[in-house]
């Protein structure tokens, strides 16, 4: 999903409605600032509140989520782009999810080898590995260049880690 796309063109709906950014977030319920984000491109609107959206700018959902309208002729293919682009969506936000806990994770760990005087080579090993197979998961989804060359710097000092966990 093109979020700046899409914010561009919740701006371009909103004003030929002739309304405010806060006219229209008073009307579906939320602040401004969250009208002004989605505006600017830096998020998406929560995806209850597509619906409401659609009906307050007179537009379709699936319009919506093209950032355009849609001639008839295109109507099928674009749904099916929007439901492929909303999965990979949803693929990256439970993603993040499983950073977030294996940031959290991996920071008891590493209170509990310094308490026990452990080495923390095993935990930097587990989590080189783990950042490894999370940035080749999102360059496969977004073709992001910099998510290959993340994933591919964890992957060489999982190898680095384990070379040197055998011969020591």
């Amino acid at each position: 999903m093109n979020q700046e796309q899409i914010g561009k063109f919740i701006a371009q709906q909103r004003k030929e409605k002739n309304l405010t950014q806060e006219e229209l977030a008073e009307k579906l319920g939320i602040t401004k600032n969250a009208v002004s984000k989605w505006e600017r491109g830096l998020c998406l609107m929560d995806m209850s509140l597509l619906k409401p959206l659609s009906i307050l700018l007179g537009v379709s959902i699936n319009e919506l989520l093209a950032g355009e309208k849609i001639e008839e002729k295109d109507i099928e293919k674009k749904s099916e782009e929007n439901i492929i682009k909303l999965t990979e969506l949803v693929n990256l936000k439970s993603m993040k999810y499983g950073i977030i806990g294996m940031a959290l994770f991996s920071i008891i760990l590493i209170f509990i080898s310094f308490f026990k005087n452990d080495s923390m080579a095993n935990i930097v090993s587990m989590l080189c590995a783990y950042n490894c197979v999370t940035f080749l998961s999102r360059y496969k989804i977004r073709k992001d260049k910099s998510d290959l060359f993340a994933g591919t710097l964890f992957f060489i000092s999982v190898i680095c880690n384990t070379i040197a966990f055998i011969f020591s």
